[in-house]
């Protein structure tokens, strides 16, 4: 297992490497640049704006540019924001323990609400409980997440003034964001379950179990539900990398400070540093947890850890 933990770290490389490449010249191909939004209404000479842009190394190719910005990567540098001056590391980790609530809040929404339903509808397959369960994973996973946003916003926020619209502070703060960003996950969760358990369900070492006399639940819980958690675990820990690295559009919706946030204000302003930076650490984080997910398996299921010292034994 070691040994392909270290090749999974390896081939994120190459992957970091192509990421960062495609932010920074797209970065560097979309209209306008970050010397227009530093200058604002300032009516500077055209000397003074390319003494500007000389001052930030933007007088150079783009191409110059993106190899200075990898030579300081490999150092461990991940450059400073144009606009607020500021390490990205920082602006970065300043950010990442509220992406990191909300990431925690909503899978935690995505488990409690889906993998019971899941289990409750293949038990009931076939019936018209298991097809209201399926209408309701079909409407969940069909909903745009910002529109869902703003109908919770209007409803919990503006008419019943339950809840606030948005922003960072107590329990209550991150009910609707995390609401809005485990539905459409619970419903991928949901049927993935479902159909996990059927494969399951079907199997001949429950009937033996039922006939040794194990309770119901216990058959179900231990025996299936165990058997059945490879699926899940991999639909649930893609969700959690993914919110993780910061959900732009959920973070935007509730103006929730988080790193998702920070990109989106990043891309307006044109701070490419920042953006490259972003994607990078984001892409990492993706790459570490997706690498976390697959040797949770091994943990789980004695066979695969077995396949992975056969494969590597060759």
């Amino acid at each position: 297992m070691l040994k392909y933990a270290i090749k999974r770290i390896l081939l994120m490389i190459p992957v970091i490497l192509g990421v960062s490449f495609l932010v920074y010249f797209i970065m560097d191909m979309a209209p306008g640049d970050v010397i227009s939004v530093i200058a604002g209404d300032q009516n500077l000479t055209t000397e003074q704006l390319a003494e500007l842009r000389a001052s930030y190394g933007l007088d150079k190719s783009v191409f110059v540019r993106y190899l200075l910005y990898m030579k300081n990567f490999l150092r461990g540098d991940l450059g400073t924001s144009y606009i607020t001056h500021k390490p990205v590391l920082q602006s970065f980790m300043e950010k990442f323990p509220a992406t990191l609530m909300l990431t925690i809040a909503s899978i935690l929404v995505t488990i409690i609400i889906s993998i019971p339903l899941g289990i409750y509808s293949a038990l009931k397959r076939g019936t018209i409980k298991d097809n209201v369960a399926l209408v309701l994973a079909l409407l969940g996973q069909s909903i745009p997440s910002f529109w869902l946003g703003l109908i919770l916003i209007i409803v919990f926020s503006l008419n019943l003034h339950w809840l606030p619209s948005g922003g960072i502070g107590g329990i209550k703060n991150v009910i609707l964001p995390a609401l809005t960003m485990g539905t459409g996950m619970t419903a991928i969760l949901t049927r993935t379950t479902r159909s996990s358990m059927l494969d399951v369900l079907r199997q001949d070492y429950l009937q033996t179990a039922r006939a040794k006399g194990v309770p119901e639940k216990k058959v179900i819980l231990k025996h299936a539900l165990s058997n059945a958690l490879i699926p899940i675990i991999t639909i649930a820990g893609s969700h959690f990398a993914y919110c993780l690295g910061g959900s732009v559009l959920i973070e935007t919706v509730f103006a929730w400070p988080g790193v998702g946030r920070l990109i989106v204000d990043s891309l307006n302003s044109r701070d490419t540093v920042m953006v490259t930076g972003c994607i990078i650490l984001k892409s990492t984080i993706i790459g570490f947890i997706l690498l976390l997910v697959d040797l949770l398996y091994a943990v789980i299921d004695p066979r695969i850890k077995a396949q992975f010292a056969k494969g590597y034994k060759r």
